[in-house]
């Protein structure tokens, strides 16, 4: 009888054991999205990944001049070509009025402004779908000297389908 309860004992022993190794758990959590887009209309980055962090652009030490970003864009739409504007003015600031360094902002070949959208995907282009080039470049100071700071900015750009005229 007492040979029966060791057993028992011991049985129950490894049981708490082998339950309290495997109490050690890992977990990882991480957001997943994704933009399935309309077919008959987008204007999407061709790499998503980008347009949600800060963009640099480059600086170069040896000639003291700023460099541009380039990036791709995925467009299409049926119905007719592709209109695009600028929200607002684009410039890089380090909080002094008087060293923002503007910024020039195409699409596709074309420069936007603030006033009034412009055509940026011909009607033929945009029924195909088509993989356009944005490019910000900044415009150099009227002295040609950029002046040190840490400079920072926002680009927003609205893009419209247009329908066509009935």
């Amino acid at each position: 009888m007492f040979k029966k309860l060791t057993i028992v004992l011991s049985l129950a022993g490894v049981v708490l054991a082998s339950a309290s190794a495997f109490a050690a758990i890992e977990k990882h959590r991480f957001e997943v999205s994704v933009t399935v887009p309309t077919l008959a209309f987008y204007v999407l980055p061709a790499d998503p990944d980008w347009i949600h962090r800060e963009q640099r652009l480059p600086w170069n030490l040896v000639t003291s001049t700023l460099g541009s970003l380039r990036k791709s864009f995925d467009v299409k739409n049926e119905a007719g070509p592709i209109e695009a504007r600028l929200e607002g003015r684009p410039y890089l600031s380090n909080g002094i009025a008087a060293d923002d360094i503007a910024l020039r902002v195409m699409f596709n070949g074309r420069v936007l402004n603030e006033l009034e959208p412009s055509e940026v995907v011909s009607l033929d282009d945009a029924a195909l779908g088509k993989r356009v080039l944005l490019e910000i470049v900044p415009v150099p100071p009227l002295d040609g000297a950029y002046k040190p700071g840490n400079y920072f900015g926002s680009v927003n750009m609205m893009f419209n389908a247009v329908l066509p005229e009935t």
